[in-house]
């Protein structure tokens, strides 16, 4: 069984908020911490209650230059979107990435005590090669001089009728220009999971068609993962029963995060996950002691019940 590789770093829909117009919710819920939960419900205290920081890890630094490289490919005329231009968007795009987050250059430093992961030196020209390896792979799975996207790194946003709201980013929309069709592309930089396993990847897309249909009436036509890191696309087309099932499978995961938050149980689950958490040394589950939980007054960032608008839940 292959692993799956690690998530980007944070996208930017667990960065920011965005309020909502007159409306208070009950929370907020983002396909990546809906996985953290059904992954490990500790995992999902220690990202979203303790907010405990991460070392950012080479394979997510990756995911997170090529996705922007391919947000800003679509800048270009069709004709100059070709591998060789992308290859030369990388420095800048990562000269631009450091700057912003200097902390990821720690991920270079030949000295194992000053970088970022505490992992095996990383050769940086060595990185940026695979960083390129992997955008000229989506060459050969999609062709950008004949795609004109509606939306890159889309917001997306709706508050379902249990005050719970649902964002995200969408990495691609594509609208059909004869029928108005939705496609909701997503980029993985890691391979393809194994079968049986690809359930999880599937959910952010049903996750994301589920906001869309309730925010502009359409069910989108096709959900499309594009695996960057061994040439795989995955599609699937969604219909409103799918959309309504994943409706109360978030339900059901709020339901839960919210009786965690009440009896203050968060339990570890144990599983292949563990081996990349970087959180392991302080789970139960391997021998550690997670921090007391956080106060939290009534109506505070993540204790229960709280009525805020978008900003104020995970």
């Amino acid at each position: 069984m292959s692993q799956a590789a690690p998530d980007p770093l944070p996208s930017p829909a667990e960065r920011v908020s965005t309020p909502v117009d007159g409306v208070h919710v009950v929370g907020a819920l983002s396909p990546s911490r809906a996985g953290d939960f059904v992954t490990c419900p500790l995992l999902y205290r220690l990202r979203t209650i303790d907010r405990l920081p991460e070392p950012p890890s080479a394979d997510a630094v990756r995911g997170t230059l090529v996705h922007k490289v391919l947000e800003d490919l679509f800048d270009l005329p069709a004709a100059e979107r070709t591998p060789a231009r992308a290859g030369e968007m990388l420095a800048p795009s990562w000269e631009a990435l450091a700057e912003a987050e200097p902390e990821l250059v720690a991920l270079f430093d030949p000295d194992p005590a000053g970088r970022a992961d505490g992992g095996p030196p990383l050769d940086f020209t060595h990185w940026l090669a695979s960083c390129r390896t992997v955008l000229e792979r989506w060459f050969t799975l999609e062709d950008p001089t004949r795609l004109e996207p509606a939306e890159r790194e889309l917001y997306v946003e709706t508050v379902l009728e249990s005050k719970l709201l649902l964002r995200g980013f969408v990495d691609r929309l594509d609208v059909a220009p004869d029928d108005g069709a939705l496609r909701v592309v997503d980029y993985k930089t890691g391979r393809s999971p194994a079968v049986g396993f690809e359930q999880r990847a599937l959910f952010q897309m049903r996750f994301y068609a589920l906001v869309l249909w309730r925010t502009r009436g359409v069910v989108p036509a096709l959900l499309q993962l594009v695996y960057l890191g061994n040439g795989e696309i995955v599609r699937y087309e969604p219909d409103e029963a799918d959309l309504l099932a994943t409706e109360r499978r978030i339900q059901a995961i709020w339901e839960a995060i919210s009786s965690a938050r009440e009896s203050g149980e968060w339990l570890p689950r144990r599983s292949r996950a563990c081996d990349w958490c970087a959180h392991r040394a302080i789970c139960p589950a391997w021998g550690g002691t997670p921090p007391p939980l956080p106060d939290q007054e009534p109506g505070s960032p993540g204790s229960p019940g709280s009525a805020g608008h978008s900003g104020s839940a995970p």
